[in-house]
C-alpha cells in the first residue's frame, strides 16, 4: 500500500497544474554481458605481404561488448493505430571501452504502427542484418560470426577487419560512407573504408537517415525494405581536369563530381512448422560509397531447423564491392579487370539443450577474396563450443571457447576485445595472420 501511494504521489508531483502524461507506456530496457576471459592473440605481421613479424601475447580481459541501455514506449493513437518510439544507446561497463557511447548511438527511431504494417524513420539495424536472429544459435553470449565474420568483410567501426588493400592509395581525396567529396586533380577518390585497406561500406551496420516498412506477418511471411535517403547528395560545380597536377600548376582546375550516398536493403523471411523451420533473404545495394559513380551490391541467404534434439542454423552471403575505373582514369591497383571485389561468407550453427541449458557450438568461414591480383590469403575460419545455463528467461551463464584462424592478411576479430601485441594504442584489431583465441565465461542479463 505504502509503495503504491508513494507511485501515485510521484506522479502527481511529475504531472504538475496543467500537464498530464501523454504516453500510454513507457519503459526501460537494456541488456548487459559482464564476461571474463583470456584471450591469445599468435604471431603475425605488421604489413600484408611483407612486414615485420610481431610475437604473439597473452593477457586476461573483463568487458562487455554490446551491451546497452534505453527507453522505449508505444501509445495508442487511435483508428487501429500506434505511435511508437525507441532510443538506446551502448553500456561497456569499462571506462576505457572501445565503443561509441553516445545517446541513439545504437537502434533509436520513431513510427506509426497498425494493420498495414509498421514504418519508422531514424537508426536501425537492416533487413539484412536483421536475418542473423534465424541461424546465429550455436554462440554463448555475443562471440560468434555475425559481425566477426558474416557481415563483417569490411574496415568499419572502431575493431575494423580489413581483407585487402583495394585501394590504398586512395589517402589523399576520402569520403566517408555517404559523405561529400571535393576532387583533388590527379587523385582518386573514395570511401574512407576503402582509403584504409577495407572493401566497401560494412552491409551489417546499422543505417542512418533512414526510413523502413515492415510488412504484418502473413501465413508466416514478413517483408521487409530500408532506404538510406541521400542527405549528403552533391552537384557538381566546375570543370574537372583530368590532367595530373605538376610542379608549376599544382591545380590546374576545381570541382566535384556529384555524389548520390545512398543505400537500399530489403528481406523477405518465412517461419513455420509450428516454428521450427525459418528461412530468410536479403539484397543491398549501397551507391557511391566505395565508388562514386557504382554500386556495391549483396545477396544473402540465411535459416534454420529445430529437430528438437538440437537445432541447426545455416547462413550464406555474397557480396560485390565496386572499386575499378576512378574519376580521373585511374584504376585501383589491386583489382581484377572488372573492377570488383568479390567475398563470400558461410557458416552453421548448432544447440543442443541439455535440461535447462544448452551445448552451444559453430563454425564459420570467409574465404579468400576473388579480383585482388597481389594479395592474397584474405579470408579465416572461426569456430567455438561452449555451453549456456539458463537461471531464468532474463539471466543466463555460460562458458566457450572460440578461436579465428586468420589467413596471411587476414584480421578478423570481435568487438570489444582487449588491445592486440603492437603498439597501436587501444586498437584490438589483430595484426595481419594473428590469431585470435578466446576462452571466457559470461553473464547475460536482461532488464
Amino acid at each position: 500500500m505504502q509503495k503504491k501511494l508513494l507511485t501515485v504521489a510521484v506522479a502527481g508531483a511529475l504531472a504538475g497544474p496543467g500537464l498530464a502524461f501523454a504516453q500510454a507506456s513507457v519503459e526501460v530496457y537494456g541488456t548487459v554481458y559482464p564476461t571474463f576471459g583470456h584471450v591469445k592473440y599468435s604471431e603475425g605481421f605488421t604489413a600484408r605481404n611483407t612486414g615485420t613479424a610481431v610475437p604473439s601475447v597473452s593477457k586476461f580481459d573483463v568487458q562487455a561488448p554490446s551491451s546497452n541501455f534505453g527507453v522505449r514506449g508505444r501509445e495508442s493513437v487511435g483508428g487501429g493505430l500506434t505511435a511508437w518510439f525507441q532510443i538506446e544507446q551502448n553500456a561497456p561497463l569499462e571506462r576505457e571501452a572501445t565503443q561509441a557511447v553516445t545517446v541513439s548511438s545504437r537502434n533509436s527511431a520513431a513510427g506509426i504502427q497498425g494493420g498495414f504494417g509498421n514504418v519508422f524513420v531514424g537508426q536501425w539495424t537492416t533487413p539484412w542484418a536483421d536475418l542473423d536472429s534465424l541461424w546465429a544459435v550455436g554462440q554463448v553470449s555475443v562471440f560468434g560470426p555475425v559481425t566477426a565474420i558474416i557481415g563483417r568483410r569490411e574496415t568499419t567501426g572502431v575493431a575494423p577487419n580489413p581483407a585487402s588493400a583495394v585501394n590504398a592509395a586512395c589517402t589523399t581525396n576520402q569520403i566517408p560512407p555517404g559523405g561529400f567529396a571535393t576532387t583533388v586533380p590527379g587523385t582518386n577518390e573514395c570511401d574512407a573504408v576503402v582509403a584504409g585497406g577495407g572493401v566497401g561500406h560494412a552491409f551489417w551496420r546499422r543505417a542512418s537517415d533512414m526510413i523502413r516498412y515492415t510488412s504484418p506477418t502473413l501465413a508466416g511471411a514478413t517483408f521487409d525494405i530500408m532506404y538510406q535517403v541521400p542527405e549528403l547528395k552533391t552537384v557538381s560545380f566546375g570543370t574537372p581536369s583530368t590532367v595530373a597536377p605538376t610542379a608549376t600548376s599544382p591545380t590546374t582546375a576545381v570541382g566535384a563530381y556529384d555524389v548520390n550516398p545512398s543505400m537500399w536493403s530489403a528481406s523477405a523471411k518465412w517461419s513455420g512448422m509450428g516454428g521450427r523451420a525459418r528461412i530468410g533473404v536479403a539484397v543491398d545495394r549501397h551507391k557511391d560509397f566505395t565508388t562514386i559513380g557504382a554500386t556495391d551490391s549483396g545477396w544473402a541467404v540465411k535459416g534454420g531447423w529445430n529437430f528438437g534434439v538440437a537445432d541447426i542454423g545455416l547462413a550464406y552471403e555474397r557480396n560485390t564491392y565496386k572499386c575499378g575505373l576512378q574519376p580521373f582514369g585511374g584504376r585501383a591497383t589491386l583489382c581484377s579487370s572488372d573492377g570488383d571485389i568479390k567475398a563470400k561468407q558461410y557458416a552453421v550453427a548448432v544447440s543442443v539443450p541439455v535440461g535447462i541449458g544448452a551445448v552451444k557450438g559453430f563454425w564459420a568461414k570467409a574465404k579468400d577474396l576473388e579480383g585482388a591480383t597481389t594479395t592474397t590469403d584474405t579470408g579465416a575460419k572461426m569456430w567455438g563450443i561452449g555451453y549456456d545455463h539458463r537461471f531464468s528467461k532474463r539471466t543466463s551463464l555460460g562458458v566457450e571457447y572460440a578461436k579465428i584462424d586468420n589467413n596471411r592478411n587476414a584480421q578478423f576479430t570481435w568487438t570489444g576485445m582487449p588491445p592486440n601485441q603492437s603498439a597501436q594504442g587501444a586498437s584490438n584489431t589483430p595484426v595481419f595472420g594473428s590469431d585470435v583465441t578466446w576462452i571466457f565465461v559470461s553473464m547475460v542479463h536482461r532488464f
